[in-house]
């Protein structure tokens, strides 16, 4: 299980409502299923860790390992 926060590069708040999804690399792992923000800006995975690249609205927010909490600006 991962988190990942969204927060407004602009004003530095979380950004609430933000459709994420993670492709991880390799072929067996694929792409999640979209999750959006809370109002803390965090979307919960109950996928396992690995290295992939984090979507937001479509566009990719972060490329590299994921797990624990990981923040992206957009």
């Amino acid at each position: 299980m991962f988190t990942i926060k969204v927060v407004s590069k602009s004003s530095g708040k979380p950004a609430s409502g933000r459709r994420v999804s993670v492709g991880f690399d390799g072929l067996l792992r694929g792409h999640t299923k979209d999750q959006r923000t809370d109002p803390q800006g965090e979307a919960h995975f109950d996928s396992d860790p690995g290295s992939g690249t984090v979507y937001v609205d479509g566009s990719s927010a972060h490329k590299g390992r994921i797990e624990g909490r990981v923040v992206v600006y957009v």
